[in-house]
Order: C-alpha cells, then sequence, then structure tokens
C-alpha cells in the first residue's frame, strides 16, 4: 500500500501482525523496507510492524529535485506514515540512516514515539570528520549516478560490511543484490539531501539533553565511524542504553538478527513495564567526583 507525504509523495509501507504496540521500521541508506524480514518475522507474532521504502527508493515515489530531500522531511515522512496508517504512537527502530530518522523524530515528534531504537548511526558525528563525510557522501552520490549496480558491488564491501559477508554470506547477497538495485535519481538524492546535509550529534547537544524519549543505542564493536557517536549520545540522551555488538559491523539487524532481536524485545518490555527511565544521578562520574 502507499500512503501521501505531507508535501504529496507517495511513501509504499507494509504492515504484519494486528495486534500489541506498533513497532516502524526505518531502513538505512543501504537498504530498503524489505530489509527487515528478520524483525517482521519475529515481532508480528505480538506487535502490530510497519515497514516502509523511503522517499527515493522504489516503490516509493522518487523525487527528482534534491531539495525534496532532508533530514527534516525524512523525519515528517515516518510520521506520515503512521498517520497514513492510523498510528497514534509507535516504538521507532532505525538503522544508520534510518537510526538518524528515528532519533530526529524523538526530537520533533516525541508524543508519537514510544520509544527509539538508534542503531549503527553516527557516521558523519565525529568531531574533526564533518569535511571527509560530506566529500565522501558527494563522491558516493555521484558514483551512484554513474552506475548504481557497479558501484554497489565496492559500497556492498566496505570496512563495516565485511563482517556480515564473512558470518553470512548468503544473507550479505540478498542485501548486495538490493543495494544494485537503487535508483540512480534516487540514491544520489539522498545522499546529497539527507546524508551529506544532516547536523552532527554534537550541534544538536541542547536538545538531545531535553528529549526523554527512552532510547536504545545500539552499534557493532567494527563499525569504527559509529562507535564514539554511540557513547556520545549515551552520555547526552536522559534516557538512553547503549548496547555494543561483539564482532560486528554496521548491518545489524541482518549480520547478527538474533542478538538484535532478543536487544529490542528486553528494551520494549522494559519500556512497557515503565522501568526504563532516565539515568539516576548517583550514577553520573561527575557526582562521584565532587563527593571526593
Amino acid at each position: 500500500m502507499h500512503v501521501t507525504a505531507k508535501d504529496g509523495t507517495r511513501l509504499y509501507a507494509e504492515t504484519a501482525g494486528d495486534r500489541g504496540d506498533p513497532i516502524l521500521f526505518i531502513h538505512e541508506f543501504g537498504g530498503n523496507y524489505d530489509a527487515w524480514e528478520p524483525q517482521l518475522n519475529a515481532f508480528a507474532r505480538t506487535n502490530q510492524c510497519v515497514t516502509y521504502a523511503a522517499r527515493g527508493y522504489a516503490p516509493s515515489d522518487i523525487p527528482m529535485d534534491v531539495d525534496s530531500y532532508s533530514q527534516a522531511i525524512a523525519a515528517s515522512d515516518a510520521v506520515d506514515v503512521l498517520d497514513g496508517l492510523g498510528i497514534e504512537k509507535a516504538h521507532v527502530v532505525g538503522l544508520s540512516m534510518g537510526g538518524f530518522t528515528a532519533l530526529h523524530v524523538g526530537l520533533s515528534y516525541p508524543e508519537r514515539a514510544l520509544s527509539l531504537t538508534v542503531a549503527g548511526a553516527g557516521y558523519g558525528s565525529e568531531k574533526g570528520h564533518e569535511d571527509y563525510f560530506r566529500t565522501v557522501s558527494m563522491k558516493v552520490a555521484e558514483n551512484f549516478e554513474d552506475d548504481p549496480v557497479a558501484f554497489s558491488a565496492i559500497y556492498a564491501l566496505g570496512a563495516s560490511r565485511v563482517q556480515f559477508q564473512n558470518k553470512d554470506p548468503r544473507g550479505w547477497k540478498a542485501f548486495a543484490d538490493r543495494l544494485s538495485r537503487h535508483s540512480a535519481v534516487g540514491a544520489p538524492n539522498t545522499m546529497r539531501g539527507v546524508q551529506a546535509r544532516r547536523p552532527p550529534f554534537w550541534q544538536l547537544e541542547d536538545k538531545l539533553k531535553s528529549m526523554a524519549v527512552p532510547t536504545l543505542v545500539m552499534v557493532g564493536d567494527e563499525d569504527d565511524h559509529c562507535l564514539q557517536p554511540g557513547l556520545y549520545l549515551k552520555r547526552v540522551l536522559p534516557a538512553a542504553g547503549l548496547a555494543i555488538l561483539p564482532k560486528t559491523g554496521h548491518t545489524l539487524n541482518l549480520e547478527e538478527p538474533a542478538l538484535f532481536n532478543l536487544l529490542l524485545a528486553d528494551f520494549f518490555r522494559q519500556v512497557g513495564a515503565g522501568s526504563w527511565g532516565t539515568r539516576d544521578p548517583r550514577a553520573d562520574p561527575e557526582q562521584v567526583m565532587r563527593t571526593k
């Protein structure tokens, strides 16, 4: 089915399950709506699950104008999907680009989120690496524009993707095949309009410190450009927990689906029970130092 965003862009969405708290899954740049199958298969037994293709990803519309893509628009699209399905609040789960979107849903639309899961997010948020990230993003956009199929073979073998290939060649091949179907218009526009322009986490610090939506941050220990940003989110978000998956790269939900699902299920359980609160002030290391 399709829902319509505020600017008229049609977004393709699928649902699975019809009971329990809704869960909205938001895919990464290298994925699409169908990259969440291990999660839908597990959570549709107990929850209403929703996944959708971001604008620029077929079968959603692919706007030709790069200004139709931005981080703010991505967050608004996520809420428009919920609106189109008549869902008031949901657990919002995002990977990488989708993790940024989940976080921005919490910042801009906290009343719509039961919780946030920010997985594998942070690339471009390391201080001192912003210009490098923007330069790489623009080059990636050019390469996808020139030949999505050829460049996807290179992109799929990035430093934080080979862990997936080594563990699960069949699953990695499905990921690489999905990547090769990226649009020569949508992928570059997404990279230029969303990825290259989004603010790094540290520029949002004041907003992050005041955002109290329960948040689970997940990162692989071999996803180097996301490790420090993950630790940063743990420090500044009042109600954040951090899970670091060992010997794991960037594609967390597909590379380690059983562990990913286990962590999600326990997180949802604690949120539902009201036991995932803000950090106890006594656990503040600065507080400890002041008492000595």
